[in-house]
């Protein structure tokens, strides 16, 4: 079995509350992602995006991981995780720096979100993400890529990404105790617009409302850069919960209701389509109506989605996302969700798959995969990255040679 190091593989590992997920990509020539290896599992011990018994998410992350394994042929060694929870925090900063040599370079763009960042965190947390949004050259403003530009002041605004340290450290401690090194962690809303977005969207301005089981994560992006995110930890299981209750069935048959029978909308279900719905303590099933379900569902549904306007509307970017609201995640899948969602923000919605793929689609080309595949995506631009800085610090180190031999020779 070769290691994953000795192909050009990537690792995405998305811890969630209902099931771990682990997806092998294959970097291709061509700079398109292949899947090549998928592993999924229940989840167990996680809570809302956060570690709850570490054991147990060990044990979850290590079935998804050795399936991922035996279809990929390889060995996972690395991983890029996706991290998600209440804790979660955001924050827009400015920096400004001197152009040093009356042109813009790497090193004034580098120095600049450097400053800009250079904010004072508490102690208990870390940043996650620097994203940096426009730049401005002396008094012009709204630049993407400065480098090359003439001036003599460069300013630039970043949005900050961050975490609780110590939530953080019990995701990476599950990890490591599998034996795999985390090569990033990656907040989960902005994997999953990664995998299920497109630039144009992105650059009309659009929001994407990951739905899961235990949190709904948001990312709002405007004028092609990410511009406010938050996570709001409430979520489908809650719609499990309710169905559990109030039909007195267990939560693993409840769930199994919600994801066959439930729909969004009670006006999209007849009345004469009846289900079977599972007792407790051995007593028989029970013939009920499907409708009666989605009367169970839909004011969840809209609480959850009330809860997502109401952040947009505190963000302050309502009016700015033209291209209307993306919804994944494994909870957006439901019949009706869509439709609901388009009737309550009065916005285009639809439902986001992951996008640009090559391999074994049909393993992944679902919502509930939208996240796993966005780490993916990550992690081969985190690669590119790498490999530019390599080739421009080589080219840099030639150069200077080139000039001290001459300034040496003359």
């Amino acid at each position: 079995m070769s290691k994953v190091t000795d192909r050009n593989l990537i690792v995405g590992l998305d811890i969630g509350t209902a099931k771990v997920v682990a997806v092998v990509g294959e970097v291709l020539p061509d700079g398109a992602v292949s899947v090549v290896g998928v592993g999924s599992h229940a989840s167990r011990g996680m809570d809302k995006g956060g570690v709850n018994d570490i054991n147990l998410v060990i044990q979850s992350i290590q079935r998804a991981v050795e399936e991922a394994e035996l279809m990929s042929g390889c060995q996972i060694s690395s991983v890029y995780i996706a991290i998600s929870g209440r804790h979660i925090q955001c924050q827009n900063e400015n920096g400004m720096v001197p152009i040093s040599e009356h042109e813009v370079t790497q090193d004034d763009v580098d120095n600049v979100i450097h400053t800009a960042k250079s904010v004072h965190l508490p102690a208990e947390r870390r940043v996650l993400h620097v994203l940096p949004q426009d730049y401005s050259v002396d008094i012009q403003e709204g630049i993407k890529s400065p480098i090359g530009m003439s001036g003599v002041r460069l300013e630039a605004k970043v949005h900050l990404v961050t975490c609780a340290d110590d939530m953080s450290k019990n995701i990476v401690k599950c990890a490591e105790r599998c034996g795999l090194r985390v090569d990033d962690l990656v907040f989960s809303a902005i994997a999953s617009s990664d995998s299920v977005l497109t630039d144009d969207e992105k650059e009309l301005g659009v929001a994407v409302v990951d739905v899961g089981a235990g949190t709904i994560d948001l990312v709002i992006y405007v004028d092609g850069a990410i511009r406010h995110n938050a996570v709001i930890a409430v979520a489908g299981n809650q719609v499990t919960k309710d169905i559990a209750q109030i039909f007195r069935t267990p939560m693993s048959h409840a769930e199994q209701l919600k994801v066959q029978y439930a729909c969004a909308m009670r006006h999209m279900v007849s009345i004469e389509e009846s289900i079977e719905v599972p007792s407790v303590g051995g007593r028989p099933a029970r013939s009920m109506s499907r409708h009666t379900l989605a009367e169970v569902v839909e004011p969840r549904y809209q609480e959850l989605f009330e809860l997502v306007r109401e952040e947009i509307s505190k963000s302050g970017l309502e009016d700015k996302i033209a291209a209307g609201i993306v919804l994944t995640g494994g909870t957006a899948k439901m019949e009706g969700a869509v439709e609901f969602a388009e009737d309550l923000f009065q916005m285009p919605v639809r439902l986001g798959s992951p996008v640009n793929l090559k391999g074994l689609t049909e393993y992944v080309d679902d919502p509930s995969y939208a996240t796993a595949i966005g780490l993916l995506h990550y992690g081969k631009d985190q690669i590119n990255n790498q490999y530019a800085n390599r080739v421009e610090d080589s080219s840099a180190g030639l150069w200077q040679r080139i000039h001290s031999w001459f300034k040496g020779e003359f």
